[in-house]
């Protein structure tokens, strides 16, 4: 693995950072409605990261504070995607205290060296300097900016088929720790509606794999259950995003009322997903 995959920090150091390291896969559970008190619920459940999500959820920045409060002394790490790929949606997430940016439609080299560079402070890259609430969250030895620099972890989403037909060049990025395939938009893209099994779409996952693995990066992607996780992480992934709060709650139903001959509501609203 690369230099720059490996943590170096006299203080705290990322734990998926050295998970991903050391070749383990790191699961994360999608948070998506606007509580600290069910954030903090998930992040007790034995998920590596929460994925709070900005891009497809109402989850403010005064929430995603919240939230990355509520996760202090619990086992996940706070990730955020933000809603779009700028240097300044990155500085607020960082700022309040996200221990990385995951990036949207990031399908060209210079918006993963955007990316990269909003994670980074000067001279490694354009993050403005303003710590204060997330050193309180991150209280590091050897000061916040180094330990931010070395710590953070920056993931690029390939959701398009221009992502993919530039991914060698965005897997060569410098400062970009994961290439996260979203298969649902990929698919639209390739106009094929959501259909994340069509050959065209796993073709694309290997060929992700195969650019990540070239470039020192490590890869991952959406998943559904563990019979999923099990099938990709013999494809090279390592990083998996799984279901909502919303979701979990819907399995939980499904377990108490199947038995008893009920469907749950929620199920039938993919909720699963």
């Amino acid at each position: 693995m690369s230099a720059e995959n490996t943590p170096v920090s006299g203080g705290i150091v990322n734990p998926l950072k050295i998970a991903l390291a050391e070749g383990k896969a790191v699961i994360g559970s999608t948070v998506t409605v606007a509580s600290a008190e069910t954030a903090a619920q998930v992040a007790a459940l034995g998920f590596d990261f929460l994925w709070i999500e900005m891009e497809h959820s109402p989850i403010t920045l005064e929430t995603l504070r919240n939230i990355v409060l509520a996760t202090r002394g619990l086992k996940a790490v706070p990730i955020t995607r933000v809603p779009v790929n700028e240097l300044w949606t990155a500085k607020r997430v960082l700022d309040a205290g996200s221990l990385g940016v995951i990036f949207p439609f990031c399908s060209t080299p210079e918006l993963a060296q955007q990316a990269a560079a909003a994670c980074k402070y000067p001279p490694l890259g354009k993050r403005g300097s303003g710590p204060a609430l997330a050193s309180f969250r991150w209280p590091a030895p050897e000061g916040y900016h180094t330990f931010a620099d070395n710590n953070v972890i920056v993931v690029g989403i390939i959701e398009q088929e221009l992502g993919l037909e530039n991914v060698e060049a965005i897997a060569a990025t410098p400062g970009v720790d994961v290439l996260f395939v979203g298969t649902s938009d990929l698919s639209f893209s390739m106009g094929l509606r959501g259909n994340t099994g069509h050959p065209r779409v796993q073709e694309g996952l290997k060929r992700v794999a195969a650019a990540a693995k070239a470039n020192g990066k490590y890869v991952g992607l959406p998943v559904k259950d563990a019979e999923m996780i099990k099938k990709y992480i013999d494809w090279g992934f390592q990083w998996f995003q799984t279901t909502t709060e919303l979701g979990l709650m819907a399995r939980g139903a499904q377990q108490l009322l199947e038995p008893l001959g009920r469907s749950a509501e929620a199920l039938q609203k993919g909720l699963l997903y």
